[in-house]
């Protein structure tokens, strides 16, 4: 991949009626930075706004499907150099950028969503993938769940079992993710792809319309739980820890300046 190369491809199948959205960064594992969510948000837009698309597909190029949040490519040098000095209003604003705001309007695309996920899914990955209807995945695909920015960890594994996969950091594959619920079906590596198209196929066949109220009725089950008001508590919760560890920081880099013997001096 060159610079030039987008960071999304986007293309349709089967006469329009499905979408495919490819993140496109493989030699990063297609890790999660604000270039990526902008132009994975522009895709989930445009095939919405498609009448012929009836299902959309979001998969990652490559060995992985999202390896989580971008910490070492060249995007993500840019933006903490942009970042560095900013006021904490402006990091939050962008934390809703990059991950709040665009997960849960793809979360809401009123169009089936399939999540095809092939190797590592952690982190960021997970969060795209649990915004996505349904998971197909590789056999040897691996995910981890944290503590998101879009925390639905709860709300795809349920309580206890989050609790115990969050607590050890722990990794689990994907027979154990469709045991828990969040991975619905797994296949071997070669055969994903072609399974994962014969089941949007077979649902691009159903009325649109119907497709739209069952979706819009599930959400509601959720919503009559409390799911938009428990994770807008749970960003605001991210938000306060971001500010008691950027405090943290500055008070140890202030400690470390006043320890610090004078420049020259032999100690």
């Amino acid at each position: 991949m060159t610079a030039e190369d987008p960071h999304v491809l986007y293309e349709t199948r089967d006469d329009g009626a499905i979408a495919l959205v490819t993140m496109n960064r493989a030699r990063y594992r297609n890790p999660l930075s604000l270039p990526m969510m902008r132009a994975l948000d522009a895709a989930f837009t445009e095939a919405n706004d498609d009448e012929r698309v009836r299902v959309i597909i979001l998969q990652g190029d490559g060995p992985s499907f999202c390896s989580g949040h971008d910490t070492g490519s060249p995007d993500a040098i840019a933006t903490r150099a942009e970042l560095a000095d900013a006021p904490f209003e402006k990091r939050m604003a962008h934390l809703r950028e990059m991950d709040f705001d665009p997960i849960l309007r793809m979360r809401n695309v009123p169009k089936p969503t399939i999540a095809m996920v092939r190797g590592s899914c952690v982190y960021a990955g997970w969060m795209l993938a649990a915004a996505m209807d349904v998971i197909f995945a590789s056999d040897d695909a691996q995910f981890q769940a944290v503590n998101l920015a879009v925390f639905t960890v709860p709300w795809d594994i349920g309580a206890r079992q989050a609790k115990y996969y969050m607590y050890d950091s722990r990794f689990f594959d994907a027979q154990t993710a469709k045991t828990a619920g969040f991975v619905q079906e797994v296949h071997p590596g070669d055969r994903l792809e072609e399974e994962t198209m014969a089941y949007a196929r077979r649902v691009a066949k159903n009325d649109p319309f119907q497709l739209q109220l069952m979706k819009y009725s599930v959400h509601q089950m959720q919503e009559a739980q409390g799911f938009t008001a428990h994770i807008n508590s749970s960003f605001s919760d991210r938000i306060i820890r971001g500010a008691f560890q950027d405090e943290r920081r500055a008070a140890r880099d202030q400690s470390n300046k006043e320890t610090s013997p004078p420049p020259g001096r032999q100690v």
